[in-house]
């Protein structure tokens, strides 16, 4: 097995761990909602489904595990997919990637890509919503890992805030003190709406493209990004929710899952990399909340 085989073997069986981490604390929340409103349903469950992408001669070309939990005590919709596909970009995918530097894409157009990736809606409203992602491409010609995650109340509490962004630099500042505040400021910029003059959230962390020349070193801190996910998040889900909402609240949540919806559909790289490279429409879609509305 050759050096890049081993990692990305360890990249694609770190998501799939983490993934399984996750999966078990959500199920957990819901075991563990004894509280408020929704006590009297029964706990959420994932249902999970394996992933298939063909290339265009009908080939394998990779897949993974769509896990989705609907009309949970605590989760709404929630989904956390994990991937691992491979074969030759389209013309467009090509492009893309050109674009962004690149190298060989129009002598060798070849990928390999790994990932997991997360959006959680919640029954609640002051349950913040939120997205997590990590991920590895590779190419002949390059590799390099991308992800972040970031928060998207409705109902916003600066103390939680407070708590997601601390939780976070917590875990990248071992990673040396300016990674933090580098990929901050790059989520700020990358999770914003144009057309609304606005952030889809309260903003996290976010990086792309990320190659130092040093793979042990880049794949750290996409662990470490990982990592910070379940410490960050699930406390906020545990103070907020037991607590009372009525009409005005839910309204609130709904109109901004429709700021949600306008940003993955026209914005998110992920979601149009999906698309256009096959892989499986409802597993790239999963991110879309149950229910949203616009006014």
């Amino acid at each position: 097995m050759t050096a890049f085989e081993t990692e990305k073997s360890r990249a694609a069986a770190w998501f799939r761990q983490l993934r399984d981490d996750i999966v078990a604390a959500f199920e957990a929340l819901e075991d563990s909602h004894d509280a408020g409103p929704l006590t009297d349903m029964a706990p959420g469950r994932f249902e999970v489904t394996d992933t298939k992408r063909t290339s265009d001669d009908g080939s394998d070309a990779g897949g993974g595990l769509m896990s989705v939990m609907r009309g949970g005590r605590v989760f709404e919709k929630v989904g956390v997919n994990v991937s691992q596909v491979y074969g030759t970009l389209g013309e467009r995918a090509q492009k893309a990637m050109a674009a962004r530097g690149v190298p060989g894409m129009a002598d060798d157009p070849r990928f390999w890509a790994s990932g997991i990736s997360l959006v959680a809606h919640m029954q609640n409203p002051h349950c913040p919503a939120v997205h997590m992602n990590t991920r590895m491409f590779w190419t002949p010609g390059a590799w390099w890992f991308g992800g972040g995650s970031d928060l998207n109340p409705c109902l916003e509490y600066d103390e939680d805030t407070a708590h997601f962004h601390a939780t976070q630099k917590a875990h990248l500042d071992p990673h040396g003190e300016e990674i933090y505040p580098k990929l901050k400021a790059w989520a700020d910029e990358y999770f914003y709406i144009p057309h609304r003059h606005r952030a889809r959230g309260v903003g996290g962390i976010f990086m792309d493209d990320r190659n130092t020349g040093d793979w042990e070193a880049d794949f750290a801190l996409t662990q470490d990004i990982g990592r910070a996910f379940l410490p960050a998040y699930v406390p906020l889900v545990e103070k907020r929710r037991a607590d009372p909402w009525g009409e005005a609240e839910k309204d609130a949540q709904l109109v901004h899952r429709g700021l949600y919806a306008e940003y993955n559909l026209v914005y998110d790289r992920g979601t149009k990399f999906g698309l256009e490279t096959g892989h499986d429409a409802n597993a790239v879609l999963m991110s879309l909340p149950p229910l949203a509305k616009w006014i």
